[in-house]
């Protein structure tokens, strides 16, 4: 087994991730209508991450179950398909649930504050650095942020975007620079079968790296109450490993989890981080929402992943409807291997593709452009951001515990 201390020691700012399925009573099952909220599951969470706080830590909280909690209050059966319903759930629920919150951390004297976010969070640059700022001010004073995702506003992303906010939590944890994701579920990790099936599955203690095999180990949801399978939380992991923030999926029914898992316990399984660490900015342009993609040839490709830009000569595809200062999926072969901010517009692409940069004035119709060599790049090196790092350049250890 991996000494975990080596990588814990050093961790100060965690985030917690609270699925649905732990967080209501276990006593539900599929054949009531809902379930109610687990208070003393609540309570126990809360004298946890005081125990934390009292080491020094700062403690994030993503919260699920507003819509259960809201369709438990409304009286309407699980799982109703109209995404109003299930909006106007959770503007009823979320209310009762920080209201449980917020009792169950008053009895260790910490006051709690509610952080609703919409998927546009992470794409948008001064909303998520506005995001940061307000998170850790309010970490300066003491108090707890609970976040959770916005579904009463939301359309598409109910159920869909996050998976039970578990991308949403690793989207929170990048963006803020947290030293560990935990996240809390029904299941005891990640295994190398599906346990439900194989008696002989074994339970994976660390996980250097996500990759496809791993992947091919998520599965669907683990019970009617979430909808966070283990596939969303490989996905979460693995946007911690690139954000260079450990992550770890265990048990909500383990004793003390919270605080056995930071005291370095073999509890559930670690996902090791990138000893590569991108950028603030560059994790943005990773991790925000792209509005196209630009298809490119293998020789391209190759510039890019040498840290150079993207020139229009060796792009082959343009799909999607995008302006300048948009972001973009940079593809090659039906793979996407980096984002990157455009300084052309599809329209203006799909003109000057496979063209030589001198020839772009001429196509385009630019007065003065030939004088101006800033675009001759479709996307400028600086503004690129790998998905995967090359492998030239990732250096095989993992996160060094310094």
């Amino acid at each position: 087994m991996t000494d975990r201390n080596q990588y814990f020691r050093d961790v100060n700012r965690i985030v917690i991730k609270i699925g649905t399925s732990s967080i209501t009573r276990k006593d539900c099952d599929s054949t009531k209508e809902n379930c109610s909220v687990d208070l003393g599951f609540m309570s126990r969470i809360a004298a946890q991450v005081s125990e934390l706080r009292k080491q020094g830590k700062e403690v994030i909280l993503v919260s699920s179950g507003a819509i259960g909690v809201g369709l438990q209050e409304l009286g309407i059966a699980p799982k109703p398909r109209e995404i109003p319903i299930r909006q106007a759930a959770a503007a009823v629920g979320q209310s009762i649930l920080m209201q449980d919150w917020s009792r169950a951390f008053s009895e260790y004297g910490i006051k709690v504050a509610q952080i609703l976010l919409t998927y546009d969070f992470y794409s948008d640059r001064v909303t998520y650095l506005n995001l940061r700022n307000s998170i850790t001010t309010l970490l300066d004073y003491g108090v707890v942020p609970i976040v959770n995702e916005n579904d009463c506003t939301c359309t598409n992303e109910i159920d869909t975007i996050f998976g039970d906010n578990d991308r949403l939590s690793a989207m929170v944890a990048s963006k803020i620079e947290a030293d560990l994701l935990l996240i809390l579920s029904d299941i005891d990790g990640l295994f190398d079968k599906n346990p439900k099936m194989h008696p002989d599955a074994k339970l994976l203690d660390t996980v250097e790296k996500v990759t496809p095999e791993i992947e091919s180990y998520g599965g669907d949801p683990t019970s009617f109450k979430g909808v966070g399978g283990m596939r969303t939380k490989l996905k979460a992991a693995k946007i911690c490993s690139i954000a260079g923030c450990y992550a770890v999926i265990a048990n909500s029914e383990v004793e003390d989890v919270i605080t056995r898992v930071l005291a370095g316990e073999n509890i559930g399984t670690l996902f090791l981080s990138e000893s590569h660490i991108p950028k603030n900015r560059t994790r943005w342009i990773i991790f925000s929402r792209t509005s196209g993609e630009i298809e490119v040839d293998r020789g391209a490709k190759d510039a890019v992943l040498r840290n150079r830009g993207l020139l229009p000569a060796g792009i082959v595809g343009v799909s999607g409807s995008f302006k300048r200062g948009d972001i973009v999926k940079i593809v090659c072969e039906g793979k996407a291997f980096a984002n990157g901010i455009t300084d052309y517009s599809s329209e203006e692409l799909l003109i000057i593709m496979g063209a030589q940069t001198d020839r772009i004035e001429a196509l385009l119709g630019f007065e003065g452009f030939s004088g101006c060599r800033n675009y001759d790049n479709v996307i400028k090196k600086e503004n690129i951001g790998f998905l995967e790092r090359p492998e030239s350049i990732i250096h095989k250890d993992s996160k060094p515990s310094a």
